[in-house]
């Protein structure tokens, strides 16, 4: 904050100044003797900055109070709210500080008092987390009259709230804190600041970030700068933006400026190598080590815990080298390096400020360099030792003491003994491994530590975890350098765990675990405006990050994913820029359609619902229909995307017929998928008509030599290159699910390839055996062996059998039958003598097994040829709906021959002489004649002389032709009433599938030409003169099709700045929620009035200030609490 303070902070401030230096009261004394007995801080401290030490029963007695306050809280998030509004509220003076957004400086507020106050029994960790809170706090201007405020109400808080509970000893040991914390912040903004401030800013100078700094501005100004137009204002920006200009082109980008053929180093990195190599210390490779974790550790040096958890990681990374280390040797390449860079502002004041810094970061590695291979050593000697039996006791001891210290944390170890068993094994392993690849460690650690975030874990469990697991280790060796290695190794594992949590332990992140939908509005609403997608789409700590959107999926907060979603696709709009997250949404996750299918496909609608917008104006009875369908149809590298692929996957017809998915799967397959379709069938049909020609149509012709010679030679082109290619597609599926290990297991243990369970591919595999089977059967290949036209002997038998054939037939006076047509006077002919025949004796034979397999064969080849219904969606439409109701006829058909078989053995079985029912064959054969209507009539007066089988007839005819019968069409309704519904879903479903393979094999030359004729980079216009965002299409649909009653773009006035948050929406508010709050202001009103009034009789104040002052404070704060509680 500036000195410029508005009058009524520094006329509150100078009244508070003034009633301290009234003379006591009787309440201030009775406080100050309390004070005085227990030995604590009676003012602000300010010229010191030593470690506190408390007795142990106030320290008692300050945590009994802290924890008996967050148990009185509903949650945490609550009572940081409640110190958040006392603080607020009771001092006016102190509104103007609190800039960050209410629920972020409530969390802010609560884990920086839970520090504090799980610390306040150890002076050493609790001055390091006071320096680095101090180090938080140098950019506002904190003075004794404020920590005095800030004090007395949160004390007047605790009092409000606990009552009794909270007893002099703890009011007294509060305020010893409060004033400590206070005066601590004073001390180090004024010795500390400058230095600070230097290192900053010359880092920033000599890592060229102010560079990049002053490039994101650039970037945004002229972002805010551009104007509605085609979008070459804002090209025009970025490329002047880009511009090399003299002194700084390449330094902004980092790299190495070239001088006379010679690299000039602009970066700190490429400095301080250039410098080591120069003053000989090239070789001492442990430098590397340092620099690589130097910026966290200047970047950080305001935060003590950070800077010694960098130094203890960078520690253990050194002592794998043997050389000496002498680090007085990178401080002198440093500051060589840091004055070639900041050669324009560099002078003592640096010198001193970067001296300072590295003389700490010294005496910190100095403390651990050379311990880490004996804590090694002794780590392994004893996790070697360790029995099985000793292993147990390890893990059931170590949870048994952290539960003794830590009974609270029992809520949040649910799982199994058995899965409690193995985290202590992961944990015993991890503190090994940290010796061993410390840098991979740190990784696996901060990853686990953003699991954690979404798992909502106090932080304050991690101590007692690490005492209760340390105590054990201490009663099972007498080494102390084991007990020594497992403790500092756990240690540092637990504080870079708390680190991470702490860091990415954001508002969104709580509004997700409680899974409200309302909470993570509120929680998003405190994002800047131009970071707000990413908020719900990003945490990072380090080099690991965490996506709260598919977090919130993985745990099953579904209510909050819905809501991150929405809020995600809604398109928000200041004078200057649109909003819309659709493309952070996919540039973060590019696989979030299929995350979705596989996860959660009840937000699969919501999530194509916000790629449409329609307008609310109509015109000439249409409406203007943006659909943004860009990231469906091309992936970041401009290839066709996955998108389709996973929803055919998910195979929901109903989300197939989304408008969003219809029109750009209509986009595809009519554009460039349906041509490359045909082609692709145009082989599979002149196939079809060739094998049509060769076995339905040669065959009746009269046999000449060119039909025969025709009919070899397409036979011949069918077994090459059709079964050829048939086979070679098979095999190539059937080695690959063989070599993945993909299969389909059947009844009785058998396994097939996974390829095989899409009919395609099954239709497909009987066509090959069954063309196999018909070249091994072909009767031309077997009368070829016997081609022989001089052969005087097959002439002569053949005449012979000529003549036999004829005497016979003028005995028998019929006429024979033979292929071609009724046989008057029979000629045998010599097929030996023909070539290419397949009448002779041999193929004769072969013609009984090849012409059922030919016509099974044929039917399998009409089979195929149905993918082409997906040409037309109703069509394919009829032929799912046969295919899916086709199940009805089998089960009817399979009751028919039930009857029929029954029928028939129970006639059998009766004495009677009716001709048509002699013996079961011939007996389900008339039955079989009855259920299809071919029975002949003239046979049916035979059935009236035996009346026992006419009886047993006429109940099979009822049961067969008139009960299941009409029991099929009813269940054919049935079945076609639901699959009617989603018929032309599962259309498209199988149209999906038809483009997803005839993409495949469009060539990359096709598919760019053809996406850039859709021009999806374009910007779209929303209404007449106002253009929006690109990537998608704009379509017209008819003004009544859906209807919009209110603008679906939501637009706000005021500051355009991308770094304000969006106003509140007030229409969104909840009615339930204000009272809520209503409540809660007059409940904390009620109890300052009381609290007032018994403090008032009791003590005549609680601060320095004499009662009068208290009690007009407190009527104050009441009043405005009031007037808030009207409003």
């Amino acid at each position: 904050m500036s000195n410029s303070s508005n009058g009524q902070e520094e006329e509150y401030e100078e009244d508070y100044e003034e009633e301290a230096e009234m003379p006591d009261e009787e309440g201030n004394k009775v406080v100050e003797e309390e004070m005085h007995e227990i030995d604590a801080i009676m003012d602000v401290q300010d010229k010191t900055f030593e470690e506190i030490r408390l007795p142990a029963d106030v320290v008692s007695e300050v945590q009994g109070t802290w924890n008996a306050y967050m148990s009185s809280a509903s949650s945490r998030v609550a009572a940081g709210e409640a110190i958040y509004a006392a603080l607020f509220d009771s001092a006016p003076s102190l509104q103007s500080l609190f800039k960050t957004p209410r629920a972020v400086m409530a969390i802010r507020i609560m884990a920086g008092l839970n520090n504090i106050v799980g610390a306040v029994h150890e002076p050493g960790p609790l001055k390091m987390i006071v320096e680095t809170l101090g180090f938080q706090h140098l950019d506002m201007q904190v003075t004794i009259p404020r920590v005095i405020i800030f004090r007395d109400a949160l004390v007047d808080l605790f009092e409000l709230e606990l009552g009794d509970r909270f007893s002099s000893k703890a009011r007294s040991g509060w305020r010893s804190i409060l004033n400590y914390v206070g005066g601590a912040y004073i001390y180090i903004c004024r010795e500390y600041a400058g230095r600070l401030k230097i290192i900053a800013s010359s880092w920033r100078t000599a890592t060229n970030k102010e560079r990049d700094i002053m490039d994101v501005v650039n970037d945004e100004g002229a972002d805010s700068a551009e104007q509605d137009g085609d979008g070459e204002g804002q090209a025009g920006s970025m490329q002047t933006s880009g511009e090399a200009k003299p002194g700084n082109g390449p330094q902004a980008s980092g790299e190495a400026v070239k001088v006379n053929s010679m690299q000039v180093p602009t970066t700190f990195n490429e400095m301080f190598l250039f410098n080591g190599a120069v003053m000989g210390f090239g070789g001492s490779l442990w430098m590397q080590e340092v620099l690589e974790s130097f910026d966290a550790m200047v970047t950080n040096c305001s935060n003590t815990y950070r800077l010694q958890e960098e130094c203890d990681t960078l520690s253990l990374n050194i002592d794998k080298y043997r050389s000496t280390v002498n680090l007085n040797e990178y401080k002198a390449v440093m500051l060589a390096s840091l004055r070639s860079l900041v050669p324009k502002d560099w002078n003592s004041a640096h010198e001193v400020a970067w001296t300072w810094l590295w003389d700490n970061i010294a005496r910190m590695l100095k403390s651990l360099l050379g311990k880490a291979a004996a804590r090694n050593k002794g780590l392994e000697r004893f996790l070697m030792s360790l029995t099985e039996d000793s292993r147990d006791y390890l893990r059931r001891e170590s949870y048994r003491r952290i539960f003794a210290l830590a009974p609270a944390s029992q809520d949040y170890f649910k799982q199994s003994t058995t899965r409690l068993y193995f985290i202590a094994d992961k944990v015993v392993e991890m503190t090994i491994e940290m010796y061993r690849d410390p840098k991979k460690m740190v990784e696996d650690i901060s990853a686990l530590g953003l699991r954690h975030v979404g798992y909502g874990i106090p932080t304050e469990f991690f101590a007692p975890f690490v005492s209760g697991n340390v105590e054990v280790i201490r009663s099972m060796t007498t080494d102390a350098d084991a007990e020594d290695g497992f403790r500092w190794s756990l240690s540092l594992i637990s504080r870079i765990l708390v680190r991470t949590i702490n860091e990415g332990s954001t508002i969104v992140m709580k509004a997700i675990n409680s899974n409200s939908a309302r909470q993570l509005e509120k929680a998003v609403a405190c994002a800047p405006r131009g970071k707000r997608s990413m908020w719900l789409l990003n945490i990072t700590v380090g080099t690991q990050s965490i996506s709260p959107l598919y977090w919130s999926i993985e745990s099953g907060s579904l209510e909050s994913a819905k809501a991150m979603i929405r809020d995600l696709l809604i398109i928000r709009a200041d004078r200057d820029n649109y909003y819309y997250g659709a493309d952070d949404l996919i540039a973060r996750h590019p696989d979030v359609i299929e995350r979705l299918c596989a996860d959660a496909q009840a937000l699969l609608p919501g999530l194509l619902d916000g790629l449409i917008w329609r307008s609310r104006l109509t015109q000439d009875g249409q409406r203007r229909v943006n659909f943004y369908i860009k990231h469906l149809v091309q992936d970041a590298d401009g290839n066709f995307n996955q998108c389709l692929d996973w929803l055919v996957a998910a195979g929901d017809p109903k989300i197939m017929c989304h408008p969003v998915v219809v029109l750009f799967t209509d986009l595809v397959w009519g554009g460039i998928a349906n041509r490359f379709f045909m082609l692709s069938k145009c082989w599979f049909l002149f196939t079809l008509g060739l094998f049509i020609v060769s076995q339905s149509v040669l065959q009746h012709f009269p046999e000449s030599s060119a039909t025969r010679t025709s009919t070899m030679a397409i036979r011949c082109f069918i077994y090459v290159a059709s079964l050829g290619r048939i086979l070679h597609m098979q095999l190539s599926e059937a080695i690959g699910d063989c070599r993945a290990g993909r299969y389909i297991r059947l009844s009785g243990g058998i396994r097939i390839p996974q390829y095989l369970g899409m009919g395609k591919n099954a239709v497909n595999f009987l066509l090959m055996l069954c063309l196999m089977v018909m070249l091994a059967e072909e009767p031309i290949i077997w009368c070829a062996a016997k081609y022989n036209p001089d052969d005087p002997a097959s002439t002569a038998a053949v005449a012979a059998a000529s003549g036999a054939a004829t005497s016979s037939l003028a005995a028998s006076g019929t006429a024979g039958y033979s292929r071609t047509g009724p046989e008057v006077a029979t000629v045998v002919v010599n097929h030996n003598a023909n070539l290419f025949t397949q009448h002779c004796t041999d193929g004769e034979v072969n013609l009984q097994v090849y012409e059922p397999v030919s016509m099974v064969a044929m039917l399998l080849y009409w089979t195929l040829i149905v993918d082409l219904s997906v040409l037309s969606t109703r069509i394919s439409a009829f032929v799912l709906v046969c295919g899916r109701t086709v199940s009805e006829l089998g089960l009817f058909l399979l009751a028919i021959a039930y009857l029929i078989v029954a029928f028939a053995t129970a006639i059998s079985s009766l004495n009677q002489e009716h001709p048509d029912f002699q013996g079961i064959p011939k007996s389900m054969g008339t039955l079989a004649e009855l259920s299809l209507a071919m029975y002949p009539t003239g046979h049916y007066a035979a059935l009236l002389e035996t009346p026992i089988i006419l009886f047993v007839v006429a109940c099979f005819i009822i049961l067969g032709s008139v009960f299941l019968l009409n029991l099929l069409i009813a269940q054919l309704n049935a079945a076609y009433a639901a699959v009617y519904a989603d018929m032309v879903g599962y259309a498209r479903l199988d149209r999906g599938k038809i483009i997803n393979e005839t993409m495949a094999g469009v060539s990359n030359t096709r598919w760019s030409r053809w996406l850039a004729s859709r021009m999806f980079d374009e910007r779209l216009e929303y209404n007449e003169g106002d253009v929006g965002v690109a990537g998608g299409l704009q379509l017209l649909e008819a003004a009544n099709a859906n209807p919009i009653n209110e603008d679906m773009i939501r637009r706000f006035g005021g500051s355009t700045s991308p770094a304000m948050q969006w106003p509140e929406e007030n229409a969104d508010a909840d009615e339930s929620d204000k009272f809520d709050r209503l409540e809660k202001v007059l409940h904390r009103a009620t109890q300052k009035l009381g609290a007032v009034t018994k403090r008032g009789g009791k003590a005549g104040g609680s601060s320095s200030r004499g009662g009068q002052s208290g009690s007009s404070r407190s009527e104050s704060s009441v009043g405005g609490s009031e007037a808030a509680g009207s409003v």
